[in-house]
């Protein structure tokens, strides 16, 4: 047993000693979280070219959509987490631009990434939904990588639990909110405070995984263009949704006191599914009344 564990997945026997949120080079230091986000951004440019060379697309069109996606990405996935953070930036507005500590919205970049895409797409003069069913293999792959950031900066846990997969935070180097039945259910080895908690990161960057392999062996099945794209928004809202009830840093909205992601998750599964059974059925229906 390593007396000075920063991580331990207390059920699964793995201890992880002195785990560092930096890196230094001389006087500067980068936090991994970027590091992570970065590599992850790479490896997703690489598989949506990858995938755009296979169905024999323009491969530059995606050098152009990689770029302002990417900008326009972060900035909606920072802006997302700020307007239901204000609180906490309000008092201090040059924060907003450091992100190095986390404090990233995933749905925010999603939602403002496919308008960049859409936008694009449309001056470029290509059809969105094969552009979309191309990119959206990308942002899988961001996530799954994106979310280890999450557990270099200890953030983005659930509350207390006890099952195969807790994970146990040395808890002077916890960096999300610690809720209070977490609190009560503080365990101490050899004279360490730590919390257990659901390694929700994790369950996260698993689904997601699911989500990439199926739709990489479904891709040379699928009915339409855009089905990809569905698949996704009804997968991995439904993941996102159960596990956003386990998060203790939820995102709420105002006035009604409900998570903002739980209420966003919702709606990408109603807009997936709605679009899938047009496509598969009423599609059809409506063309042959026409004809």
């Amino acid at each position: 047993m390593l007396l000075d564990a920063s991580i331990r997945f207390v059920n699964l026997g793995i201890e992880i000693e002195n785990l560092p949120k930096n890196i230094k080079i001389g006087s500067f230091e980068i936090a991994f979280y970027g590091i992570i986000i970065g590599i992850g951004m790479m490896l997703a440019v690489m598989l949506v070219m990858n995938e755009a060379k296979r169905t024999g697309q323009n491969v530059d069109n995606y050098y152009d959509l990689a770029i302002f996606t990417i900008i326009f990405g972060i900035i909606g996935a920072r802006a997302y987490y700020v307007i239901f953070e204000w609180e906490q930036y309000k008092g201090d507005l040059l924060s907003i631009l450091n992100i190095r500590e986390g404090g990233l919205g995933i749905y925010g970049g999603i939602i403002i990434g496919a308008i960049t895409v859409f936008i694009c797409s449309r001056v470029k003069k290509i059809k969105f939904m094969q552009v979309a069913d191309t990119a959206i293999l990308g942002v899988l792959v961001g996530q799954i990588l994106g979310r280890w950031g999450n557990f270099f900066n200890r953030e983005a846990f659930g509350g207390y639990t006890d099952n195969l997969l807790a994970m146990q935070i040395k808890l002077d180097e916890v960096g999300g909110v610690i809720s209070e039945e977490v609190a009560k259910n503080i365990k101490i080895v050899e004279g360490i405070e730590y919390i257990q908690v659901h390694p929700t990161f994790l369950y996260e960057s698993l689904c997601n995984l699911i989500i990439l392999l199926f739709m990489l062996w479904y891709r040379k099945h699928k009915k339409y263009e855009g089905e990809l794209l569905s698949i996704y928004m009804i997968g991995y809202g439904i993941a996102r949704f159960f596990i956003e009830s386990l998060r203790t840093d939820q995102l709420i909205l105002p006035v009604v006191s409900f998570p903002a992601s739980q209420l966003v998750s919702i709606i990408i599964i109603i807009a997936g599914v709605i679009f899938e059974v047009y496509e598969r059925f009423i599609k059809e229906v409506v063309n042959k009344e026409e004809f």
